[in-house]
């Protein structure tokens, strides 16, 4: 005993009192959460108390200098702020949704602006995929498939295949490729990209029946059903937070962003009997065979007249995530597409 005295010595009085401070102040936080969580389903008043000092909305500044391809977008109207602020409330709030979006767009979005600059279209129409498809590859009660949300009737005539085996309008480049030429046609008839960006929602006549029968010459003057009215005003809220992000609360480091997916091309001009044969062949799996090619509906691809196809074949990576980011930025760094993506907010 004498020994143990001899290397631990009993605590001084300025630390007795420390420690009795201590304990006090972990009693007293006890007594107060359990008189205070006894009481939240009777103590109204209590409840709204602390609801008001600890819970804070706020609301949102809608910026002076909104525009669509250069295009301003009157703000100062307050029929047409109005609904922009519902835009940006809902963005902005619906945080889970939003957070999705800014680390999907982080791999699309730089292939989508090199597409359009290729055919000379103003690079906010890559905000269009985002409200469109949210880059997922649903379909709409209408029936429209992939990024761009084409029906099958339009994406056959700007020159995308749909087979029993084959859906182009899940083909990422082709189909971007088919709603740049439509940019193009609706331009030749409007001149003004506002309205071409209405136009890919409701329709080239769509637009033009509404603007002689109102007689007006501006979207934002136009009353049009709920999903046309909205459709622009929600492409520019996701223009605004999607270049902005930390503005509205969305705080995300790089490595949080969905990287691109580096790969092989495999050009195919034969029939494949079975995709997950061939996919075992290359070193890879049918689902991710699919994945990085969504366009291949079924488990073979037919091919009696030997078209030409190309296959994105998965990067070695694609099971190793950080090699795969590792690639993926390379292969930005290759295209000169690092300035296109969208900049974390730390």
């Amino acid at each position: 005993m004498n020994l143990l005295k001899r290397f631990v010595k009993p605590p001084s009085g300025f630390f007795k009192a420390l420690i009795s401070l201590s304990l006090l102040l972990v009693a007293l936080g006890l007594i107060r959460l359990f008189t205070f969580s006894g009481k939240v389903g009777s103590d109204d008043d209590l409840y709204q108390k602390y609801f008001k000092d600890h819970y804070r909305i706020y609301a949102v500044n809608i910026p002076h200098d909104l525009n669509f391809s250069g295009e301003p977008a009157p703000v100062e109207d307050f029929e047409v702020r109005e609904r922009l602020d519902r835009e940006f409330l809902i963005n902005t709030y619906w945080q889970s949704q939003t957070l999705l979006l800014i680390k999907r767009a982080n791999r699309w979005l730089p292939s989508i602006s090199r597409i359009l600059k290729k055919h000379g279209i103003p690079d906010d129409f890559k905000y269009l995929a985002v409200v469109e498809s949210g880059f997922q590859l649903n379909v709409s009660p209408k029936g429209a498939a992939g990024f761009w949300q084409f029906i099958p009737s339009t994406a056959q005539a700007y020159g995308l295949t749909i087979t029993e085996e084959i859906d182009e309008r899940y083909h990422f480049e082709k189909s971007t490729e088919a709603a740049c030429k439509f940019f193009k046609e609706s331009y030749k008839t409007f001149g003004n990209w506002t309205l071409v960006a209405a136009s890919f929602n409701l329709g080239i006549t769509g637009i033009q029946k509404q603007l002689e029968r109102q007689k007006v010459n501006s979207y934002y003057d136009l009353l049009l059903n709920e999903e046309t009215g909205r459709y622009l005003f929600r492409v520019l809220a996701m223009k605004e937070i999607l270049s902005n992000p930390a503005q509205y609360g969305f705080i995300l480091r790089k490595k949080d962003l969905y990287p691109a997916l580096p790969g092989k091309v495999m050009v195919i001009d034969s029939t494949i009997n079975s995709l997950p044969d061939f996919a075992q062949k290359l070193g890879t799996n049918y689902k991710l065979l699919r994945f990085y090619n969504p366009w291949l509906k079924g488990d073979k691809l037919s091919n009696p007249e030997n078209k030409r196809f190309s296959i994105l074949v998965p990067s070695e990576n694609a099971k190793n995530y950080k090699a795969l980011v590792k690639e993926a930025e390379a292969l930005e760094e290759k295209n000169g597409q690092r300035d296109t993506v969208i900049p974390p907010a730390q």
